[in-house]
């Protein structure tokens, strides 16, 4: 017991437990089995939910905007989506469970109302690569706006592994580049709504 005025001793802050630990990456993982499972789903006869995904400026096609990242075109599209959306997503969710939860909101809300604005219409837009840009862009901008040595190094890491993903970003046929094109601006978005935003300083009385 200390003595009457004398300092009370240092707490230890608590260690998180193991599953709050593991969290964020569950999270990560249950958002990529959501969309294997959607995928064995459509294998079945008289299954088509490839249709829900995004119809440029129609109103059923506002549907698509969440949609979309859990909709592929075969297991292939599914399989060139899964490895970058594991890897970039477990890097975001290091930080976190709800770090990663905006980032994912922000990057396919961005890159939906975007390709449902610009894309040509009569078309259908489906797949995470959106959001996969999203991620990408996102570390690498939290990187400019924090400029933390840890952020940079991973950023420039990024770079030398998924910075050929960047040529997406060029228009093709076939390919939806403008949710692409949307993803990466939803992930710069989000970095600067989580890091680059600052309080001014409160002005004194």
């Amino acid at each position: 017991m200390a003595a009457p005025g004398a300092p009370s001793p240092p707490t230890t802050p608590p260690r998180p437990a193991l599953s709050d630990i593991g969290t964020p990456y569950l999270v990560v993982l249950a958002l990529v089995a959501a969309m294997w499972v959607e995928e064995l789903v459509d294998l079945l006869p008289r299954t088509q939910f490839d249709g829900l995904g995004i119809r440029p400026r129609q109103v059923r096609g506002l549907a698509g905007i969440p949609l979309a990242p859990f909709l592929h075109d075969g297991f292939g599209h599914l399989l060139g989506n899964t490895i970058p959306f594991l890897v970039l997503g477990c890097l975001i969710a290091a930080s976190g469970t709800q770090r990663f939860v905006q980032v994912f909101v922000i990057s396919g809300l961005v890159a939906g109302i975007g390709t449902w604005l610009t894309a040509p219409a009569g078309t259908v837009h489906i797949g995470a690569s959106g959001v996969v840009f999203g991620f990408l862009t996102y570390l690498i901008a939290r990187a400019a706006f924090e400029r933390r040595l840890g952020h940079v190094l991973l950023a420039l890491a990024v770079l030398a592994f998924y910075g050929g993903l960047l040529w997406g970003l060029l228009p093709r046929p076939g390919i939806s580049w403008q949710g692409h094109l949307f993803g990466s601006i939803g992930g710069v978005a989000a970095a600067w709504v989580i890091h680059g935003r600052r309080k001014a300083p409160a002005e004194p009385a």
